[in-house]
């Protein structure tokens, strides 16, 4: 799954492209413009309503996956645990 800095980089750079502002956005959506920004900038811990209603003004949307747990390569190891000199 995205973090929220990569959802909001997403969404900032599609809506970007349809050339919205974030005013011009939030007008649209009904969601204030500092939210716009908070989930722009990864910092916005609110509703999923008001994350759906967003992605969906700006064409994208969730996509729920299993997570993934990956092992690092084992020739990757020994730097991993390595100390700095």
């Amino acid at each position: 799954m995205a973090s929220r800095q990569e959802i909001g980089k997403t969404v900032s750079e599609k809506r970007k492209a349809l050339g919205y502002t974030q005013q011009r956005l939030a007008e649209l959506t009904g969601i204030h413009k500092v939210t716009i920004s908070e989930i722009e900038n990864g910092r916005f811990t609110g509703s999923f309503d008001i994350f759906e209603r967003l992605l969906d003004a700006v064409g994208l949307q969730f996509n729920v996956t299993p997570k993934r747990h990956e092992l690092p390569d084992w020739d990757e190891i020994d730097s991993l645990f390595s100390e700095d000199d």
